[in-house]
């Protein structure tokens, strides 16, 4: 297959893997959560806020299904924790976690200024 400018998003490429699972509105969220520590449902969801039970259970087992995060159940608790390959994404995190300190004010600038047209 010839190399072109942008390939690497292709139908076929594994980047578009990575894409779809960082363009979920909460992936990422909870593996930065989980990044710290292992933690209890209830625990994501008082950490993260404005994410319902629900909407966490369908994450953490999107997340289980990519073998980002393990569900460990013993005496009477369950707790998710990031699996090897879940901590890969730590560092990505923390680039975008820094990308959007430093440009998310001008990201909300430049909203505000198309609805002020």
């Amino acid at each position: 297959m010839r190399e072109y400018p942008g390939s690497d998003f292709l139908a076929d490429c594994p980047a578009r893997l990575a894409i779809e699972i960082i363009a979920d509105k909460w992936a990422m969220v909870v593996l930065f959560a989980l990044s710290r520590h292992p933690c209890r449902h209830g625990e994501l969801v008082d950490l993260i806020g404005g994410i319902s039970r629900k909407v966490l259970t369908q994450t953490l087992r999107r997340l289980q299904g990519y073998g980002l995060v393990d569900r460990h159940a013993g005496d009477g608790k369950v707790v998710y924790v990031l699996t090897d390959l879940g901590r890969t994404l730590v560092k990505p995190i923390a680039v975008l976690t820094e990308w959007a300190h430093v440009h998310g004010g001008g990201v909300v600038e430049f909203q505000e200024s198309q609805a002020d047209c």
